[in-house]
């Protein structure tokens, strides 16, 4: 039996282990949460949270196996040079090399064998025994690294050092995710590695009926993946609390708070009790990130994968074609015709509109395509996922709903059809291909329009050792003045610029015109008009 495995074949033992005094109420959390919160503004190193009348709690398991404690601490840093690893913080623990040096149960084991796995990714290397210990961390890593696994197994041994669940209990670990595929996604591997250890998981997301959810958390279950939104609607409706949670997740942070949800992330960590283990995962490190972690983290652990700086995974073959608008269809048709060969092909759009006239044309001239996107209903978007998985459908349009936390083994190719709105977009949307050491290309069709991100995508190619050509390069060097039926904009004042179809905030205050017609209008900072 693993040194993590304090769950014994009797199931009153856990029930021996419970205070009298129970867990606590909600108003009890959110008033120590928001002191913790109100203490670490601004502050790197918070006061300690206000415990009185919390029962205690267990969250440190880590004990260093004989092979790790023997490495010195020049093999340590050869070894994080090697595997391209950052560390912060203080006593900071050896990485391991092997699961075996980890100490995961042996039924947990099983389940990572069963998987293909070798040795540990490098976030897992660093970030297991980190997690282990119980401390706070934060993680950032590129797509398709391992993130997933790297909190989901110290989860399950958390959980199991925990008095099992009461009638009315809410979750053990929380995991809060940006969209519903990356929700269903961690719910499926939380099912594949905790079901050997009977740990019940569910996935709480909008879009979908909530009678099935609501059963499920009445019954009761260890881990909740869940969305905010839906996740808040069942905590006012009572169907679940936070009072048992002890592992909080928020995976994709960067995602999050792009899709505005900091309001809906705070108002949910009020409600868990303060001295809970967060562990923090994000593919970039923004400013926006880096204040909303120092609200909610206690003296971190920080590990880095590679650097914070943006960058695009090396595995991934990146081809970016500087064309016009009115090329971009015919060249999608040619590069299909180039590369379709039975594996599964991802082409990205801006819009709904797009995504569904792009497929449509497809189909009509034959192609095997279907669409996914926000306004897609869940069944429809989990029946487009199975179709592509399997291959029957093995191309899919999608808009950055699909970006994140969509991990479809075998996705050979990626294409943005559009451009996406910022380069940490881009780099998620390539990150599609390349996943878990596999090889993958990404191809990108650049207009005119898109000549602001020239010069910071060629910093992105050429740290990734990738071909610039010549027409990129120029770009980059001099935005040069847009073609016929691109729109021109003259900056008037410092505010934000609005897209035709009123979805996009780019800049205000702009004169915009067609510089073939000559037609525009101006959009003041105060006017809801994007167009006159």
């Amino acid at each position: 039996m693993s040194r993590y495995d304090s769950r014994t074949g009797d199931s009153t033992s856990y029930r021996d282990r419970r205070s009298d005094t129970g867990f606590g109420g909600a108003s009890g959390y959110g008033s120590s949460a928001s002191k913790r919160e109100s203490s670490s503004v601004g502050d790197e190193s918070p006061k300690k949270p206000d415990l009185d009348g919390l029962t205690p709690f267990e969250k440190n398991f880590y004990v260093e196996s004989p092979s790790v404690a023997a490495m010195t601490e020049a093999e340590v840093e050869e070894y994080r040079k090697k595997r391209e690893i950052t560390v912060e913080g203080r006593d900071i623990p050896k990485p391991v090399k092997s699961f075996r040096d980890v100490g995961f149960p042996d039924y947990v084991l099983e389940e990572v064998k069963k998987a293909g796995f070798t040795e540990p990714t490098p976030i897992q290397s660093q970030g297991w025994p980190m997690a282990l210990k119980g401390r706070d961390l934060i993680g950032i890593a590129e797509t398709g690294s391992g993130k997933t696994l790297s909190y989901l197994l110290p989860a399950i041994v958390h959980v199991n050092a925990q008095p099992i669940l009461a009638p009315g209990d809410g979750p053990i670990v929380l995991v809060l995710a940006p969209t519903r595929e990356l929700a269903v996604q961690i719910q499926q591997e939380a099912s594949k590695f905790g079901s050997s250890s009977k740990i019940k998981s569910t996935c709480i997301y909008g879009g979908v009926p909530k009678g099935p959810q609501v059963r499920d958390l009445q019954k009761g279950v260890e881990i909740v993946i869940a969305t905010p939104g839906r996740l808040i609607d069942m905590m006012e409706s009572n169907n679940t609390n936070l009072r048992r949670v002890t592992y909080l997740v928020l995976d994709e942070a960067d995602r999050m708070l792009d899709m505005g949800f900091d309001p809906q992330i705070r108002k949910i960590v009020s409600h868990i009790r303060p001295d809970r283990q967060t562990l923090y995962w994000s593919a970039t490190w923004p400013k926006e990130v880096e204040q909303l972690s120092k609200k909610f983290l206690y003296n971190p652990y920080k590990v880095i994968i590679g650097s914070s700086d943006l960058k695009a995974n090396r595995a991934i073959r990146q081809i970016v074609d500087v064309i016009s608008e009115s090329q971009k269809y015919n060249k999608l048709v040619k590069l299909l015709e180039d590369i379709m060969d039975g594996s599964r092909i991802l082409v990205f759009l801006d819009t709904k509109k797009g995504c569904d006239q792009i497929t449509r044309q497809l189909r009509m001239d034959g192609w095997p395509a279907l669409s996914i996107h926000g306004d897609k209903s869940q069944a429809e978007r989990d029946w487009v996922l199975s179709e592509f998985r399997s291959g029957k459908s093995p191309i899919m349009t999608a808009t950055d709903v699909a970006a994140r936390g969509l991990d479809v083994k075998d996705v050979k190719y990626v294409i943005n059809y559009d451009f996406p709105g910022s380069l940490e977009d881009y780099v998620h949307r390539i990150g599609r291909t390349g996943r878990a050491g596999a090889k993958g290309t990404a191809y990108s069709f650049f207009t005119a329009a898109n000549a602001r991100f020239a010069k910071e995508l060629v910093s992105i190619l050429e740290e990734a050792g990738q071909k610039v050509s010549h027409e990129l390069a120029s770009m980059g060097r001099s935005t040069a003045p847009p073609p016929p039926g691109q729109y021109h904009q003259k900056q008037k004042h410092s505010c934000v610029l609005v897209s035709l179809d009123n979805t996009k905030v780019l800049i205000s205050g702009m004169l915009v015109y067609d510089v073939e017609t000559g037609l525009g209008g101006f959009r003041d900072r105060g006017s809801r008009r994007a167009w006159s």
